[in-house]
This record gives C-alpha cells, sequence and structure tokens, in this order.
C-alpha cells in the first residue's frame, strides 16, 4: 500500500480539527442559549410575569415538550435567550395558556436524521479522530507506537552499485564476490557440504568504502538490500533493541535471499560485561538476541549479514567466533595502484585536461582513503568552476589538495618583508638539502603561501609507497628536517620560531629510532619503548618505561647525537650550495610558489630569467589547451540546442500547451 505524503496527512488533520471544533462551537452555542434548569413552575411564574414572548411559544407533539423564546426581561432574570419544558402539558395549562392570550401552535418532528446529526455526528468525529491518530502513530513516520518495529531501509535505486563502481580493493572485492556466488548459486556449494557463510564483516578505517562494498554485493547479486545502523536498535524503552532485531530478521526471511547491512555494529556489539555497576545493559539484550538470531535453532538460509566496523577490537568475542561472523574482510586505505583506479572512477564524469597526471596525483596523496579522493576531485571541480574553466587543470587539483591537507590560503595574512624573506631561505633550505640528499622523496612543490598554521610548505611526492623505512633515509630525513633551521642559521644569523614543528618531528624520529628500532649502534637492537598501552579516545599510551636512570641518560645522550649530526649534515650542503639557496629564495619571493621541475632547473644552475622563460612558455601552452576546450565545448553545447530544437514540441504555434 502506497504511503500517503506528508502534505494528504496534514490536511485530513486539520480537516479533522476544524470540523471539531466547528461542532464544539455549535454544540456550546446550542447548551448556553437555553435556559438551564427550568420546569413548568418557573414556566408558569414568567408567564405570570410577562418574561415569555406570547408568540413564540411551540408545543412539539413528538418530543413532548414546550419550546419558546425570553423577552429582553426573562434574558436578563433566567440568563437564556431560549427555554424547553419536557413532559405533556395539562387542561389547566392550556387555559392557562389561553388566559393570557396565547395560543400555542403545535408541531410534530419526526426528522431522526436531524436528531442525529446533532447528539451522534460530534462523538462519531471524536472516535475517528481517535482511531486516524493511533493508526499515523503506527505506520507514519514516527512510528511513536512500533517501537519494537525495526528501522532497517529497503534500498531500491534505480542504478544499482556494482563491482565495477568499486576500486582501489581488489583483495576485499575478491572475498565478497565468493558471497555473490554463494547468493546466486548456492547448491553449487552446498552438494559438496559446505555451509553459506551467515556474516561478513568489515573492518576498516572511515571512508574506505566498506558500505559501498555492502552495496555493489547486493547489486551484483540483483536481491533485496535492507541497511539499518547499529544505534537504530538502541532506545530508552528495554527490550525495543532485541524485538528490532527480531523483526529485522524476520523481514529479511520475508525477502530471502538477501543482505543486511549494520553499519557502526560496535555501536551495538560491544564486548559484554563492560557496563559500569554489573547491570544488565539493554545493549547487552539486544546483542544477545543478535548472536541468537544469526546461530540460533532456527537456519536462516538465504541471509547474509554483513556488518561495518573501524573498531574490530571492542567486539564481543562471541560475535567473531565462526558461525556466526564467519569471514573477516579487512578493507584497507588503497595504495598508490589503488588511489590511482579510484582517481579514475571519479573522474569519468570530469573534464580533465590533458595536462592532469593522475597517476602523479595518486603519488602525491599517500593515506588517503577512497572518500578522501572522492572529496579531491570534487573540491577540484569547483575550484575549476570558480575561475569558469571548462575543464579542469592540474593546478586546480593542487590547489584543491593543498586545501584539502592544510586548510584555505591565508592571502589576507599581512606578512612584512622581513618575514616573508626568512620563510622564503627556510623553505629553499629544506629543498636543497632533500634534493642533495640519497633516497628521499623528491621535492613536488615549494611555496610560501601561508596555509593554516604553516607560513610555508615544502612538499615531497614520493614514487612509491614506503613500507620500511631504512636507517640511512632516516638519518638524511633527520637533516632535511633540519634544513630550514640551517637556512636560517646560516644567512641571518639568527633562529626563529618557524622550525619548531620541524624540530618536534625530528625529536620523535630521532627516539623512535633509538628505542623502538634499535637503530642505535652504541644501545644495540633493543626494543626500549613499546606503544602497546590500552586504547582510549583513539590514543594508544606507553606503558612506564622498564629500563634504569642510566640507561635512560644514554638514551638521552642518542637522541642528542642523531640531531646534531643531523643539523651538521644539514649546514655544511647549505654551504656548499649557497649561491642555488640565494637564487632559490628570490625565485620563492618573486612568485611565491615554484614546481619540482623548477626545483630541478635551480639545481641544475637555472637562472631567474630561465626560470621566467619557462613560466611564460608552460603558460601558452595552457592557454592554447583552454581555448581549444573552449571551443569544442561550445561546438558541443550547439550539437546539443540544435537536437533538443530538432525534438517535436508540446507547445502550439500560438503557445498554448497541446492536450492529447
Amino acid at each position: 500500500m502506497m504511503k500517503p505524503s506528508g502534505k494528504k496527512v496534514f490536511l485530513l488533520w486539520m480537516i479533522f480539527l476544524v470540523a471539531g471544533l466547528v461542532f464544539f462551537q455549535i454544540y456550546e452555542y446550542q447548551r448556553s442559549s437555553y435556559v438551564s434548569e427550568f420546569n413548568y413552575p418557573k414556566f408558569i411564574q414568567a408567564l405570570t410575569d410577562g418574561e415569555i414572548k406570547k408568540d413564540s411559544i411551540v408545543f412539539n407533539t413528538s418530543k413532548q415538550e414546550i419550546v419558546g423564546e425570553m423577552t429582553e426581561a426573562g434574558v436578563a432574570k433566567h440568563q437564556g435567550q431560549k427555554f424547553r419544558i419536557q413532559g405533556n402539558v395539562t387542561d389547566k395549562g392550556f387555559e392557562l395558556l389561553r388566559e393570557h392570550g396565547i395560543t400555542p401552535s403545535y408541531v410534530k418532528d419526526n426528522s431522526f436524521w436531524t436528531s442525529a446529526l446533532l447528539n451522534w455526528l460530534p462523538i462519531l468525529i471524536f472516535v475517528g479522530l481517535f482511531i486516524f491518530i493511533i493508526r499515523q502513530l503506527q505506520i507514519g513516520g514516527g512510528k511513536a507506537m512500533a517501537f519494537g518495529k525495526s528501522r532497517a531501509r529497503l534500498v531500491s535505486d534505480k542504478k544499482k552499485v556494482t563491482f565495477k563502481d568499486v576500486a582501489g580493493v581488489e583483495e576485499a572485492k575478491e572475498e565478497l564476490k565468493e558471497i555473490v556466488e554463494f547468493l546466486k548459486n548456492p547448491r553449487k556449494f552446498t552438494r559438496l557440504g559446505g555451509r553459506i557463510p551467515k556474516g561478513v564483516l568489515l573492518i576498516g578505517s572511515p571512508g574506505t568504502g566498506k558500505t559501498l562494498l555492502a552495496k555493489a554485493v547486493a547489486g551484483e547479486a540483483n536481491v533485496p538490500f535492507f541497511t539499518i545502523s547499529g544505534s537504530d536498535f538502541v532506545e530508552m524503552f528495554v527490550g525495543v533493541g532485541a524485538s528490532r532485531v527480531r523483526d529485522l530478521f524476520l523481514q529479511g526471511k520475508k525477502s530471502a535471499p538477501c543482505v543486511i547491512f549494520v553499519d557502526e555494529i560496535d555501536a551495538v556489539g560491544r564486548h559484554r560485561g563492560s557496563g559500569m555497576g554489573g547491570g544488565h545493559d539493554e545493549r547487552e539484550q539486544t546483542l544477545n538476541q543478535l548472536l541468537v538470531e544469526m546461530d540460533g535453532f532456527e537456519s536462516k538460509a538465504g541471509i547474509i549479514l554483513i556488518a561495518a566496523t573501524n573498531r574490530p577490537d571492542v567486539l564481543d568475542p562471541a560475535l567473531l567466533r565462526p558461525g556466526r561472523f564467519d569471514r573477516r574482510v579487512v578493507v584497507n586505505v588503497p595504495d598508490l595502484r589503488g588511489r590511482h583506479e579510484i582517481l579514475k572512477v571519479h573522474t569519468k564524469k570530469v573534464p580533465l585536461s590533458s595536462h592532469v597526471e593522475l597517476e602523479k596525483i595518486a603519488r602525491g596523496t599517500p593515506g588517503f582513503s577512497g572518500a578522501d579522493l572522492e572529496n579531491l576531485v570534487n573540491e577540484s571541480a569547483l575550484m575549476a568552476a570558480r575561475f569558469d574553466k571548462t575543464q579542469v587543470e592540474m593546478s586546480d587539483i593542487e590547489k584543491a589538495k593543498d586545501k584539502v591537507i592544510m586548510g584555505r590560503e591565508r592571502r589576507s595574512m599581512l606578512i612584512s618583508e622581513k618575514d616573508r624573506e626568512i620563510t622564503a631561505y627556510h623553505e629553499a633550505g629544506h629543498t636543497i638539502v632533500g634534493r642533495k640528499l640519497p633516497n628521499l622523496d623528491p621535492v613536488h612543490k615549494v611555496t610560501i603561501i601561508p596555509r593554516g598554521m604553516a607560513l610555508g610548505v615544502t612538499q615531497t611526492l614520493p614514487k612509491e609507497d614506503t613500507l620500511n623505512l631504512s636507517k640511512s633515509k632516516s638519518e638524511n630525513t633527520l637533516a632535511f628536517l633540519f634544513g630550514g633551521r640551517a637556512a636560517e642559521e646560516l644567512i641571518f644569523k639568527d633562529y626563529t620560531t618557524g622550525a619548531g614543528n620541524d624540530i618536534e618531528k625530528a625529536t620523535e624520529l630521532a627516539r623512535r629510532m633509538v628505542c623502538e628500532w634499535g637503530m642505535s649502534e652504541k644501545l644495540g637492537p633493543l626494543a626500549l619503548e613499546k606503544r602497546e598501552g590500552p586504547v582510549y579516545l583513539g590514543v594508544q599510551y606507553n606503558k612506564g618505561r622498564e629500563y634504569s636512570e642510566s640507561k635512560a641518560k644514554e638514551i638521552d645522550q642518542e637522541v642528542h647525537r642523531l640531531i646534531s649530526t643531523a643539523r651538521e649534515k644539514a649546514l655544511k650542503i647549505l654551504k656548499e650550495n649557497r649561491n642555488i639557496l640565494d637564487i632559490m629564495a628570490k625565485a620563492l619571493l618573486q612568485h611565491e610558489t615554484i614546481s619540482g621541475e623548477e626545483v630541478d632547473m635551480i639545481i641544475k644552475g637555472a637562472d631567474l630569467d630561465d626560470l621566467e622563460k619557462h613560466r611564460k612558455e608552460y603558460d601558452l601552452k595552457l592557454e592554447e589547451e583552454r581555448k581549444e576546450s573552449a571551443e569544442k565545448m561550445k561546438k558541443k553545447e550547439k550539437k546539443e540546442d540544435q537536437k533538443n530544437a530538432d525534438k517535436p514540441s508540446n507547445v502550439d504555434p500560438i503557445g498554448e500547451p497541446i492536450t492529447t
């Protein structure tokens, strides 16, 4: 049955309300216009005192009553405009009326419908209104009376999601393709004694595509797809969560085979017994019912439960055992190839410039999830549209990436020329040290435009994802971090707070080299600190140290030695390349941002004139491409307008719509 729209429900409510008010007003008017407690003796007295209009008295033979109106004096005395007397009038009464010159008129009221309308219709209206309210509470949007009903939504998208729409998680897709085979052809596996998996747990960081994978399973298998959040089970009423679990599986059984997707299952599936006070938690009742439904006496054949969480460590062990969640599919953050494939999917409908290199963008976004990459593409399209471009260029993607990672440009920030010069030499120092040392990622871009809390940034672009960090690369990274501080010391003979974050990162890296990774020759391969503390609010704290005071002194000395060596290495490189440092700082002051290609030109000996010539050539090529793209866009729009003009119209020549 089709659910009534909100406007219709509102209109019905208004009709019932207005009708109820009208009949209530009629009833009140009828009741208040008659004299209260008016009997036959009072009628005789009022007639004698001249308080009744003589020509208004009517005798109703059907109801055996006298009805009439009061004079002004009677209205003031009896607080009523009309009177009504029940009962037959005796001969003595009629004689009394004649003595006063009154001849009552006789009527015979046989109207049953008039009586029913006035007496029973208001009651029927209020009964109907009560039934209507109850039904709206039960089947309406609020479901206030349907506490135990499941809030799962049946997803019926016209354009179904398939595995073609999912990229960057190939291993997880392979695992789930087997689930699709189970749903399509279960006999293929059951004839060999196999059992269809009852549950699949998707584990991964936020934004890695867990919900999209679950939709792809339902789309590939072409079965109903129910979706619900873990928090939808628990309410303030006891037993509601367990009732909703029962109703959810009942819906699934009616639609089997189907897929039930529970997002953020850790909201309801946390480890039991963790509540304060040891009481029986409502959430535990819900979890117990979920466990029973997944592996109870009754087989739920054809129902695949897919759940997603980014906190598998807090789930109850009974939920994770075989027979409940048989499969655990880890959805990792995509690697370099995965990011490249994801960017291809999200840029299908985005017109890209020929200069855009998706592989280069993928290399520059390590650690980005699928949702982050989708947001990056969207921000790039918005950035290009802001400048009325017909296609997305590499510069738009670079600006969008910087905005996503570091925030918007703070061009309105007032910076003195002295601070700009210090920032330029600081970033140039990072760049030169990073280019002169081996095993470091190539510099991608250098800028002195403030973003977020940073006055300037030197971005590196890894050629591939790094899984292991060598000792030589760690030591060179320390020198790279001290490149900015060394440049300030060399040029200005002074220090600033600009290197504060660099020093913090370098100190942490040096301490981990000594205490965790065993990269100190003096202390040897010892794990002196372990990050195995309990997870609290997403932070993992260290346990207390397990070494003596003398060992702590040696650790501090080794950390200091690594830091000092890195600083001296950076200073030596910059002293040997002082001329390159000056040219790069001037280029940053002039252009504010220089690319990795321009950095290589300066390192190889190019001056500012060579740099300016290169920029003009690049801008000229880009402008020609923009013109070609604009012409193509105009031709495309012209073809579409012509196509629309050739279509038959439903409007006649004088502009009136043609009805058929």
